[in-house]
Protein backbone atom coordinates (compact mmCIF):
# COMPACT_ATOMS: atom_id res chain seq x y z
CA UNK A 1 0.00 0.00 0.00
CA UNK A 2 1.43 3.75 -0.74
CA UNK A 3 1.96 5.55 2.22
CA UNK A 4 1.67 9.16 1.09
CA UNK A 5 4.77 11.14 3.08
CA UNK A 6 4.48 14.47 1.50
CA UNK A 7 2.45 16.71 -1.11
CA UNK A 8 2.30 14.36 -3.89
CA UNK A 9 5.22 11.82 -3.31
CA UNK A 10 4.30 8.29 -2.05
CA UNK A 11 6.08 5.14 -1.08
CA UNK A 12 5.46 1.54 -0.86
CA UNK A 13 8.09 -0.55 1.02
CA UNK A 14 9.25 -3.96 0.36
CA UNK A 15 9.85 -6.78 2.49
CA UNK A 16 12.83 -7.56 0.12
CA UNK A 17 15.41 -5.65 1.57
CA UNK A 18 13.41 -2.73 3.20
CA UNK A 19 13.18 -1.41 -0.55
CA UNK A 20 11.03 1.63 -0.84
CA UNK A 21 9.62 2.24 -4.23
CA UNK A 22 8.38 6.12 -4.98
CA UNK A 23 5.83 7.57 -6.55
CA UNK A 24 6.50 11.58 -7.54
CA UNK A 25 3.26 13.69 -8.85
CA UNK A 26 4.81 15.33 -11.96
CA UNK A 27 3.46 17.78 -13.93
CA UNK A 28 0.68 15.43 -16.31
CA UNK A 29 1.30 12.31 -14.61
CA UNK A 30 3.85 10.51 -11.83
CA UNK A 31 7.06 9.44 -12.05
CA UNK A 32 8.23 6.02 -10.90
CA UNK A 33 11.85 6.72 -8.89
CA UNK A 34 13.33 3.03 -7.90
CA UNK A 35 10.27 0.97 -8.40
CA UNK A 36 10.47 -2.79 -7.08
CA UNK A 37 10.84 -5.82 -5.76
CA UNK A 38 9.63 -8.74 -7.10
CA UNK A 39 6.61 -9.27 -9.22
CA UNK A 40 3.90 -9.63 -6.85
CA UNK A 41 5.59 -5.85 -5.03
CA UNK A 42 5.69 -5.11 -8.71
CA UNK A 43 1.65 -5.80 -9.64
CA UNK A 44 0.72 -4.31 -5.89
CA UNK A 45 2.13 -1.06 -6.71
CA UNK A 46 0.50 -1.05 -10.37
CA UNK A 47 -2.88 -1.49 -8.71
CA UNK A 48 -2.06 1.29 -6.05
CA UNK A 49 -1.09 3.60 -8.87
CA UNK A 50 -4.61 3.04 -10.92
CA UNK A 51 -6.32 3.50 -7.53
CA UNK A 52 -4.38 7.24 -8.00
CA UNK A 53 -5.99 7.37 -11.35
CA UNK A 54 -3.03 9.17 -12.74
CA UNK A 55 -1.04 8.30 -15.94
CA UNK A 56 3.19 7.42 -15.39
CA UNK A 57 4.87 9.51 -17.62
CA UNK A 58 8.15 8.40 -16.47
CA UNK A 59 10.37 6.26 -14.73
CA UNK A 60 13.61 7.32 -13.28
CA UNK A 61 16.63 4.99 -11.43
CA UNK A 62 18.57 6.62 -8.42
CA UNK A 63 21.97 4.18 -9.47
CA UNK A 64 22.62 1.61 -11.70
CA UNK A 65 21.97 -1.39 -9.40
CA UNK A 66 19.61 -4.54 -10.46
CA UNK A 67 16.91 -3.42 -7.56
CA UNK A 68 16.63 0.04 -8.52
CA UNK A 69 16.64 -1.03 -12.77
CA UNK A 70 13.35 -2.60 -12.31
CA UNK A 71 9.83 -2.03 -14.54
CA UNK A 72 6.79 -4.07 -14.88
CA UNK A 73 4.05 -4.24 -17.94
CA UNK A 74 1.39 -2.93 -16.38
CA UNK A 75 3.25 0.99 -15.24
CA UNK A 76 3.36 1.65 -19.52
CA UNK A 77 6.20 2.19 -21.95
CA UNK A 78 6.57 5.57 -20.51
CA UNK A 79 10.41 6.78 -21.12
CA UNK A 80 12.76 5.55 -17.94
CA UNK A 81 15.51 7.85 -17.04
CA UNK A 82 18.93 7.86 -14.82
CA UNK A 83 22.33 9.91 -15.01
CA UNK A 84 24.05 9.60 -18.10
CA UNK A 85 26.75 7.60 -16.35
CA UNK A 86 24.50 5.67 -14.49
CA UNK A 87 22.58 4.78 -17.57
CA UNK A 88 25.90 4.00 -18.96
CA UNK A 89 26.76 1.42 -16.19
CA UNK A 90 23.37 0.42 -16.74
CA UNK A 91 23.84 -0.63 -20.27
CA UNK A 92 26.97 -1.97 -20.00
CA UNK A 93 26.00 -4.33 -17.13
CA UNK A 94 21.42 -4.63 -17.95
CA UNK A 95 22.70 -8.76 -18.32
CA UNK A 96 24.75 -9.35 -15.12
CA UNK A 97 21.85 -7.17 -13.46
CA UNK A 98 18.92 -9.87 -15.28
CA UNK A 99 21.20 -12.43 -13.36
CA UNK A 100 21.16 -10.94 -10.54
CA UNK A 101 17.67 -10.00 -10.34
CA UNK A 102 16.30 -13.80 -11.32
CA UNK A 103 18.58 -14.91 -8.14
CA UNK A 104 17.52 -13.07 -5.94
CA UNK A 105 13.69 -12.12 -6.58
CA UNK A 106 10.98 -13.79 -8.53
CA UNK A 107 8.43 -13.01 -10.76
CA UNK A 108 10.49 -9.84 -12.04
CA UNK A 109 9.92 -8.96 -15.61
CA UNK A 110 13.98 -9.69 -16.62
CA UNK A 111 13.79 -8.39 -20.41
CA UNK A 112 12.50 -4.77 -18.58
CA UNK A 113 15.62 -4.38 -16.48
CA UNK A 114 17.90 -1.61 -16.94
CA UNK A 115 16.05 0.15 -20.18
CA UNK A 116 17.48 3.34 -18.83
CA UNK A 117 18.45 6.59 -20.98
CA UNK A 118 20.22 9.33 -19.68
CA UNK A 119 17.81 12.25 -18.08
CA UNK A 120 17.74 15.47 -20.24
CA UNK A 121 19.78 18.41 -19.12
CA UNK A 122 16.77 20.24 -18.03
CA UNK A 123 15.56 17.20 -16.06
CA UNK A 124 12.74 16.41 -18.35
CA UNK A 125 9.78 15.32 -16.89
CA UNK A 126 11.16 14.26 -13.57
CA UNK A 127 10.93 17.45 -11.05
CA UNK A 128 13.04 18.90 -8.54
CA UNK A 129 16.77 19.19 -8.43
CA UNK A 130 18.93 16.14 -9.55
CA UNK A 131 22.05 15.55 -7.10
CA UNK A 132 24.51 13.32 -8.64
CA UNK A 133 28.08 12.24 -6.97
CA UNK A 134 30.18 9.03 -6.80
CA UNK A 135 29.34 7.40 -3.65
CA UNK A 136 28.17 3.83 -3.83
CA UNK A 137 27.51 3.53 -7.49
CA UNK A 138 28.53 5.42 -10.49
CA UNK A 139 26.17 8.03 -10.98
CA UNK A 140 24.39 7.79 -7.93
CA UNK A 141 21.81 10.82 -7.82
CA UNK A 142 19.05 12.04 -5.46
CA UNK A 143 16.77 14.12 -6.29
CA UNK A 144 15.80 17.26 -4.02
CA UNK A 145 12.31 18.30 -4.04
CA UNK A 146 12.85 21.21 -1.76
CA UNK A 147 9.11 22.39 -3.09
CA UNK A 148 7.55 19.86 -0.99
CA UNK A 149 10.33 19.32 1.42
CA UNK A 150 11.55 15.77 0.56
CA UNK A 151 14.53 14.51 -0.61
CA UNK A 152 14.73 10.92 -2.35
CA UNK A 153 18.38 9.80 -1.52
CA UNK A 154 19.05 6.02 -3.19
CA UNK A 155 20.95 4.19 -0.97
CA UNK A 156 22.14 6.72 0.93
CA UNK A 157 20.96 8.01 4.78
CA UNK A 158 19.28 4.67 5.78
CA UNK A 159 18.55 3.04 9.46
CA UNK A 160 19.12 -0.31 8.16
CA UNK A 161 21.97 -0.31 5.82
CA UNK A 162 25.75 1.01 7.02
CA UNK A 163 27.53 3.46 4.42
CA UNK A 164 28.09 0.33 1.24
CA UNK A 165 31.48 1.93 -0.79
CA UNK A 166 31.92 0.23 -4.31
CA UNK A 167 34.57 -1.83 -4.09
CA UNK A 168 35.38 -1.89 -7.67
CA UNK A 169 36.42 1.81 -7.08
CA UNK A 170 38.97 3.43 -5.26
CA UNK A 171 38.80 6.36 -3.38
CA UNK A 172 35.25 5.83 -2.09
CA UNK A 173 35.37 6.58 1.90
CA UNK A 174 36.27 10.70 0.46
CA UNK A 175 33.53 10.07 -2.07
CA UNK A 176 31.27 9.07 0.07
CA UNK A 177 31.95 12.10 2.76
CA UNK A 178 31.78 14.32 -0.07
CA UNK A 179 28.41 12.89 -0.89
CA UNK A 180 27.22 13.14 2.44
CA UNK A 181 28.05 17.01 2.37
CA UNK A 182 25.95 17.63 -0.83
CA UNK A 183 23.25 15.64 1.03
CA UNK A 184 23.35 17.18 4.25
CA UNK A 185 23.42 20.66 2.54
CA UNK A 186 20.40 19.70 0.63
CA UNK A 187 18.80 18.41 3.69
CA UNK A 188 18.65 22.03 4.88
CA UNK A 189 15.57 22.39 2.93
CA UNK A 190 13.79 18.91 3.83
CA UNK A 191 11.53 17.73 6.44
CA UNK A 192 11.81 14.21 4.81
CA UNK A 193 14.84 11.56 3.60
CA UNK A 194 13.06 8.79 1.50
CA UNK A 195 15.71 6.30 1.68
CA UNK A 196 16.14 3.70 -0.99
CA UNK A 197 16.01 0.61 1.99
CA UNK A 198 14.55 1.67 5.35
CA UNK A 199 12.57 3.83 7.14
CA UNK A 200 11.26 7.31 5.74
CA UNK A 201 13.78 9.88 8.35
CA UNK A 202 11.33 13.25 9.73
CA UNK A 203 12.19 15.84 11.39
CA UNK A 204 15.25 15.83 13.82
CA UNK A 205 15.62 11.98 12.28
CA UNK A 206 17.39 13.89 8.99
CA UNK A 207 20.25 15.08 11.12
CA UNK A 208 20.40 11.97 12.77
CA UNK A 209 20.72 9.66 9.98
CA UNK A 210 23.59 11.96 8.56
CA UNK A 211 25.66 12.02 11.89
CA UNK A 212 25.68 7.95 11.72
CA UNK A 213 26.59 7.92 8.49
CA UNK A 214 29.58 10.00 9.25
CA UNK A 215 30.44 8.66 12.22
CA UNK A 216 30.98 5.46 10.77
CA UNK A 217 33.62 6.99 7.80
CA UNK A 218 34.80 8.87 10.39
CA UNK A 219 35.54 5.26 12.58
CA UNK A 220 36.52 3.24 8.92
CA UNK A 221 39.46 6.67 8.74
CA UNK A 222 40.44 5.65 12.10
CA UNK A 223 40.96 2.29 11.89
CA UNK A 224 38.44 1.60 14.51
CA UNK A 225 35.60 -0.62 15.27
CA UNK A 226 31.90 1.81 14.51
CA UNK A 227 29.77 1.71 16.88
CA UNK A 228 26.62 1.44 14.94
CA UNK A 229 23.48 -0.42 16.08
CA UNK A 230 22.96 -1.19 11.78
CA UNK A 231 26.02 -3.84 12.22
CA UNK A 232 24.01 -5.99 14.60
CA UNK A 233 22.43 -7.71 11.09
CA UNK A 234 24.61 -10.55 10.38
CA UNK A 235 24.36 -10.50 6.98
CA UNK A 236 26.13 -6.89 6.76
CA UNK A 237 29.64 -8.48 8.13
CA UNK A 238 30.52 -9.35 4.84
CA UNK A 239 30.08 -5.45 3.03
CA UNK A 240 31.31 -3.86 6.23
CA UNK A 241 34.75 -6.28 6.15
CA UNK A 242 35.03 -4.84 2.59
CA UNK A 243 34.83 -0.98 3.35
CA UNK A 244 37.50 -1.91 5.99
CA UNK A 245 39.71 -3.46 3.55
CA UNK A 246 39.04 -0.05 1.35
CA UNK A 247 39.22 2.37 3.73
CA UNK A 248 42.67 0.73 5.13
CA UNK A 249 44.22 0.45 1.48
CA UNK A 250 42.85 4.33 0.92
CA UNK A 251 44.88 5.55 4.36
CA UNK A 252 47.89 3.02 4.30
Amino acid sequence: MLDQVADGVWVRQSAWAWSNAIVVRGEGGLILVDPGIDGSDLNQLADDLERLDLPVIAGFSTHPHWDHLLWHPRFGDAPRYATPDGARSANQARERAQTMAAESASGIPLELIGLVTPLPEDGGPVPGTIIEHQAHAVGHAAVLLADRGVLLAGDMLSDVLIPLLDPRRPGQVGAYETALDRLGEAARHVDVVVPGHGAVAEGPEVAARLAADHAYLDALRRGEEPVDARLGQDWLSGPHRSNQEQARHSTG
